[in-house]
């Protein structure tokens, strides 16, 4: 993951290059990985911590990234499947380069908001239960927005319990002739604000999603089992990967944090102090004795096989040739 930052003052233009220069000044950052993003919808700065190698983005005056995390934390308690299903799908397009949005792609904001909207308008009241079988949702999320939903005439709007509008509808109600964008989600923080107005990308997206439902919709059909797949030991791993170099990253924090007690504490140095629980960061590691769960269970188990998959497993038509290590924010977009 990564960590999303806002700075809220005063000024006349915004410090992007000032606090960028203080930053490789004072080492903070490595070298290489200091952007200033100024003329994004959202101007920010992405920079890898030089201590921890934490992806950092830094935006400024941004009033709807702190409401819009409240907004997550709400509709989380409301739907306890929503971080398990959001944060597989957020894998699912950081390995097909489909997860940032000045590239066009979709990012955490909006995959969120599409997650909430299909669990808000599902048939199925189940659906919403913390029981559900979450590999059921996923092949379902994949088969509305990759076949069914009809991105050129309906928009998605979240808030009074959720529904769809159409976009025609919604143009007349936008200043100065813009059109709603391929992908339309209504902002429930900020009314007029489109969401997916900067995914240009969405119809590759919609591909991938489409891919993904034909994989897993087989794999869990009656007559698969007359059809092995040696590629991969689990359902999951045919359209997701866990590489060599994840596992490697994986390692490092294990060994740089994982020793560490919640009365232990280190300071990187820059004037932070981070506790860690090492319970906690075992759980979040994929241990070994979790691997052999099955896709359809609740909870954590949802990610089965994950970190024994080959590298060829999320082979594809839109799959990356190479893995990314963690998904940067979608700050552009939302300034969450």
């Amino acid at each position: 993951s990564d960590i999303d930052l806002v700075v809220f003052g005063k000024w006349e233009t915004l410090p992007l290059w000032t606090l960028e220069e203080a930053l490789r000044k004072h080492n903070v950052a490595d070298e290489n990985s200091v952007k200033v993003l100024d003329k994004a919808t959202v101007p920010i700065i992405k920079l890898t911590d030089s201590f921890t190698e934490v992806k950092v983005d830094i935006s400024f005056n941004v009033q709807n990234g702190v409401k819009a995390a409240q907004l997550i934390k709400d509709f989380i308690k409301k739907y306890p499947v929503l971080p398990y299903l959001v944060l597989v799908l957020k894998q699912f397009l950081l390995q097909r380069d489909l997860n940032e949005v000045f590239t066009g792609g979709i990012g955490s904001y909006s995959l969120f908001l599409m997650a909430v909207s299909f669990l808000q308008l599902h048939p199925r009241e189940d659906a919403c239960m913390p029981n559900a079988n979450y590999g059921v949702l996923l092949i379902e999320f994949f088969e509305l927005y990759g076949r069914h939903f009809n991105y050129l005439k309906t928009g998605i709007r979240i808030k009074d319990g959720g529904s769809y509008v159409a976009k025609d509808e919604v143009q007349k109600s936008m200043l100065d002739g813009y059109r709603p964008s391929m992908l339309y989600i209504e902002d429930p923080l900020q009314p007029g604000n489109d969401v997916g107005r900067s995914s240009y990308g969405a119809m590759q997206v919609k591909q991938a999603f489409d891919y993904a439902y034909v994989v897993l919709s087989h794999a869990v059909s009656p007559i698969a089992k007359y059809y092995p797949n040696n590629e991969t030991e689990s359902i999951l791993g045919r359209i997701i990967r866990v590489t060599q170099e994840v596992a490697t990253y994986r390692d490092w924090i294990s060994k740089q944090w994982g020793m560490q007690s919640r009365t232990e504490s280190s300071c990187n140095g820059n004037g932070v102090t981070l506790i860690v629980d090492t319970q906690q960061l075992d759980k979040c590691n994929n241990n070994l004795a979790e691997e052999n769960e099955a896709l359809g269970k609740p909870r954590n188990k949802t990610s089965e096989t994950l970190s024994k998959h080959s590298s060829n497993s999320s082979s594809g038509p839109l799959s990356s040739s190479s893995s990314t290590l963690s998904s940067s924010s979608d700050v552009v977009s939302t300034g969450s």
